[in-house]
């Protein structure tokens, strides 16, 4: 158990029965009226914005989570197996919970588990991840006058918009979180 005091980004907490992972958290004092904590957080089971009011000093139920690094090795059926570095214990996670991130993972790859209690919560993949174009139209030279993006399909089968300039084979960073092209990295 903690207090409102402890609310911070990143904390998880245990709020109407299901846990949430606090987004934004404001302390506020309005005139002659008594504190409270504003905070913004996110469902971990639905994924949807929740919005509370907690009043100042009130006790809230903090759940210790830890992160740990684990290597991608590869999906069977509808779960994605997950292998810790260092004791080599292998673990399955449920598709739903890697969500719209199996877009961009690839065999061998890193990711942070977010563990509570045996169960996995959520799966963070670095801030970009250098994927193989598999499959796009070609570029013609002069169309690079302007902003123009093209569809590629990359080595894990995630659809994307990539500038004219870049070809098939060609290695390029992305953004998993949003899907969106970064920089072509040089081999």
């Amino acid at each position: 158990m903690g207090t409102t005091s402890d609310l911070r980004p990143g904390a998880v907490i245990k709020f109407n029965g299901e846990l949430c992972t606090v987004v934004e958290s404001e302390h506020r004092t309005p005139g002659n009226l008594r504190a409270f904590y504003q905070v913004k957080m996110r469902s971990l089971k639905s994924g949807r914005m929740l919005e509370n009011r907690f009043r100042s000093g009130e006790s809230i139920e903090f759940v210790r989570v830890e992160k740990n690094n684990y290597q991608f090795l590869y999906k069977d059926g509808n779960h994605f197996i997950f292998m810790d570095g260092n004791t080599y214990e292998q673990i399955p996670v449920e598709e739903e919970v890697v969500g719209k991130l199996s877009d961009f993972l690839r065999e061998g790859q890193d990711a942070m588990l977010s563990i509570n209690d045996g169960n996995v919560l959520f799966v963070e993949l670095p801030t970009s991840v250098v994927l193989r174009v598999s499959q796009t139209e070609p570029g013609f030279k002069g169309d690079t006058a302007t902003n123009v993006m093209k569809p590629a399909v990359l080595e894990t089968g995630a659809n994307i918009q990539v500038p004219l300039f870049i070809n098939e084979g060609d290695l390029i960073k992305v953004d998993p979180n949003s899907g969106a092209y970064l920089e072509r990295v040089k081999e």
